[in-house]
């Protein structure tokens, strides 16, 4: 429950350093910033396998690289029904989901369990 606690206010602070670095992407407060951990970590586990089961084809056909489409589209959907979060196109949106995938990859890796 701790991991699970420290990755939700990891990926929050990377979700603030992305939207201060990335233009486009605006999040108004660290509480905000939770809220979208918390709602992409469950749009990952619900919604994108079987957005990606879908797309299968699409993602076969591009090696793969129409999954960072798929990404972002989520991204940008989260941003839709989040006050406090806004993103401004599909550049943006593309740029904060790699950096949000990249931060919570990190995340898993500093706080692996042994």
């Amino acid at each position: 429950m701790t991991r699970l606690i420290a990755k939700l206010i990891i990926v929050a602070g990377g979700l603030l350093l992305i939207a201060r670095f990335v233009p486009g992407i605006e999040i108004t407060s660290f509480y905000i910033a939770l809220i979208v951990a918390v709602l992409w970590g469950v749009v990952s586990v619900t919604l994108r396998p079987l957005l990606f089961l879908f797309t299968l084809p699409i993602n076969i056909v591009t090696l793969g690289l129409f999954s960072f489409v798929l990404n972002a589209l989520l991204f940008w959907f989260l941003a839709t029904f989040i006050a406090g979060f806004h993103v401004e196109g599909f550049v943006a949106a593309l740029i904060g989901s790699f950096l949000l995938t990249f931060t919570s990859w990190i995340s898993d890796i500093a706080l692996k369990s042994k």
